[in-house]
């Protein structure tokens, strides 16, 4: 009897798939808590605001898509990875396809980056080219950032630091020091969410030589470091309302139920199970920002 090959999916739900929705709180979040930070100072701009966000969203999106590309090619995502389905390798959408669309969107943010540099001057042009470069050096070129175990580091200078930190500045034209000790915030919590990721995908990497952080670490000290991470971030408002910020900012503080359960379920976890880790800890990020963003709206 032939073998019953599964139906595709749609072409929305082949493009949803390589999004990664779940991810995106890592693009989003940085630029809520920026603006925050900027209506809290008097220095609110809804435009720049706006595009800061389509921006930093597209080149999370494009990240996913140039690690699709690239992942595909190294032969990380195999039949036997534990995560969602990776669309090239399955011959959902082609490798052609996705080169254009990545192209594409690259070359959008671009554009669309050159408003915020006309706003907010040449600072703004050399952060956006070193985040779409980041972009593609995730996982491409000879050598690949998340093969070698840096791409924490990474993700924690892009997703919390600069994307907070760019966020304010197109709108103050300023920056301060409690500004980025407020980015510390996302940027573990970004850096989770790649932990969770690794921490699943350990046996697999290792296999086609993608030393990421929990592969050299190994899973314990992995789960270990989310941990850290997450306390980290729950002391970030406690610090910045000791600089003139909102206590209210501490509002964050009430995603801690939710903190506790995921870091117990991140320990008592393996394999596939790890994934509803992962969508937690998207939600917790959105939680604990978008408290944070509020409460400093607060005066």
């Amino acid at each position: 009897m032939a073998e019953q090959s599964l139906p595709l999916p749609s072409s929305l739900q082949a493009w949803m798939l390589a999004i990664r929705p779940k991810t995106l709180p890592a693009g989003a979040v940085p630029v809520v808590l920026g603006s925050a930070l900027a209506a809290a100072d008097g220095s609110f701009l809804l435009f720049p605001a706006v595009v800061a966000l389509i921006c930093a969203l597209g080149i999370q999106v494009a990240t996913n898509f140039i690690n699709e590309i690239y992942d595909f090619r190294k032969g990380a995502d195999t039949a036997e990875r534990l995560g969602p389905t990776r669309t090239v390798a399955a011959g959902i959408i082609s490798e052609k396809t996705m080169i254009r669309v990545s192209a594409l969107l690259i070359g959008t943010v671009f554009f669309l980056g050159l408003y915020l540099v006309y706003t907010a001057g040449w600072p703004i042009f050399i952060v956006g080219l070193f985040s779409l470069l980041f972009a593609w050096a995730y996982t491409g070129g000879p050598y690949p950032i998340a093969y070698s175990g840096l791409g924490d580091i990474f993700v924690f200078v892009f997703f919390g630091l600069v994307a907070v930190g760019g966020t304010y500045y197109v709108q103050a034209h300023a920056l301060s020091l409690p500004v980025l000790f407020a980015a510390v915030a996302p940027g573990v919590f970004s850096v989770n969410i790649l932990l969770v990721n690794n921490i699943r995908d350990i046996a697999t990497d290792r296999t086609v030589g993608k030393m990421t952080l929990p592969a050299r670490i190994g899973a314990q000290w992995a789960r270990r470091l989310y941990s850290t991470l997450t306390v980290v971030a729950f002391v970030v408002p406690v610090l910045l309302s000791m600089h003139g910020y909102s206590q209210w900012g501490m509002l964050s503080l009430l995603s801690a139920p939710l903190a506790f359960r995921l870091i117990r379920q991140l320990n008592a976890s393996e394999g596939r199970e790890l994934n509803n880790v992962l969508a937690g800890t998207g939600k917790l990020m959105t939680l604990h920002g978008l408290l944070f963003a509020a409460g400093l709206l607060v005066q």
